[in-house]
């Protein structure tokens, strides 16, 4: 690994800190380096907050070693005015000549404004230096930005023989059957706690009356999401227990009810990309789809998906109601306990 790798390398690490807590924006981490040593280091905490170059210039006890340090950064220094002032001003400022950077930042307020801010002030900046994991690493912003929609995640639990729930005397008598083990089901609040909002149909909601909170794990309020075209489903269960951000997608009203919000969209027409582009306009950037079998579908066929994430129990049904399949690229296989975990990507 050579020398810019290494300390971009610790930029993402730094970075990650900041998932689940920074949305709408996105995670960065800053390292300041002088004659092969890092001298000041920081990373993005929460929206509002200072940036990650900002902490990393803060950091540094010398101030006087700033005009002989190299600062590194996996996206692009800001350039313009938000709810803090612009990175590239302070770099300057503070007699940094050179900017490593890691990826360019697909924001129509950036967008090369800030590498170009830096060069017409004297400063050198390599750029894509690790770019693909820059990129990988916000995929949710740069997905929302360019494609202008939210990153989609789709989730489900599945036996081994490929079927989300079986067809046995067990469940006709209503008795829930957990596919997922407890650690699993873990993961999976791990992971509402990192995105921006999650969604099920209306009959998974009905047949399991879930909270889709967030336990075990902290992160911002995750923004409720059904798709309730009659609106069918009763206002006593836990789904509108208004302990955080609710939306119906409905075909009756658009209504605001405290933190209960009614959307009207056009049934006759294709309906997920009608709610990508709700989304968008509300500026979701991410978005979890944990079912029921219709819903996962829906997502699928109409191409509106990013990442699937199967968890594969040790269970043989034999018959049942089958699994979605979701054609990707298998990007990673993990073991949690009896569980395996699969996620796929989207092949483009």
């Amino acid at each position: 690994m050579n020398e810019h790798d290494q300390f971009m390398t610790r930029c993402l690490e730094l970075a990650k800190n900041g998932l689940g807590s920074v949305y709408p924006n996105p995670m960065v981490g800053s390292v300041l380096v002088h004659k092969g040593l890092i001298i000041g280091e920081g990373w993005h905490q929460r929206a509002g907050g200072p940036h990650a170059e900002v902490r990393a210039i803060d950091s540094v006890k010398k101030k006087e070693l700033l005009a002989e340090a190299t600062l590194y950064v996996n996206l692009e220094p800001c350039s313009h005015y938000g709810r803090t002032p612009p990175c590239a001003d302070l770099i300057v400022t503070n007699g940094i000549k050179k900017v490593v950077i890691g990826s360019v930042d697909s924001n129509e307020k950036v967008g090369g404004k800030g590498v170009k801010r830096l060069r017409e002030n004297g400063v050198e900046v390599i750029s894509s230096v690790m770019e693909k994991q820059s990129r990988e690493l916000n995929k949710r912003f740069f997905t929302f930005h360019e494609k202008k929609r939210p990153y989609v995640i789709l989730k489900w639990a599945q036996s081994k023989d490929g079927y989300i729930f079986p067809e046995s005397e067990l469940t006709e008598k209503g008795t829930p059957y957990w596919i997922s083990n407890a650690y699993s089901l873990q993961r999976v609040h791990q992971w509402r706690a990192e995105e921006a909002s999650i969604l099920v149909g209306k009959n998974t909601v009905l047949q399991d009356d879930p909270r889709l909170n967030l336990r075990d794990f902290e992160g911002n309020p995750i923004l409720r999401i059904t798709i309730d075209r009659h609106l069918k489903i009763p206002e006593a269960m836990n789904f509108f227990d208004q302990t955080s951000k609710t939306m119906i997608y409905n075909a009756i009203k658009n209504e605001q009810q405290s933190e209960l919000v009614y959307v009207k969209l056009d049934f006759q027409k294709e309906l997920i990309g009608q709610i990508m582009d709700h989304l968008y306009e509300i500026e979701v950037q991410s978005l979890i789809v944990e079912g029921g079998l219709l819903t996962l579908n829906s997502f699928i066929q109409s191409g509106f998906w990013d990442e699937a994430r199967v968890i594969k129990g040790k269970q043989v049904f034999n018959k049942g109601i089958k699994a979605p399949v979701a054609e990707g690229s298998l990007v990673k296989e993990e073991l949690i306990d009896d569980n395996l975990l699969q996620i796929y990507k989207r092949i483009l």
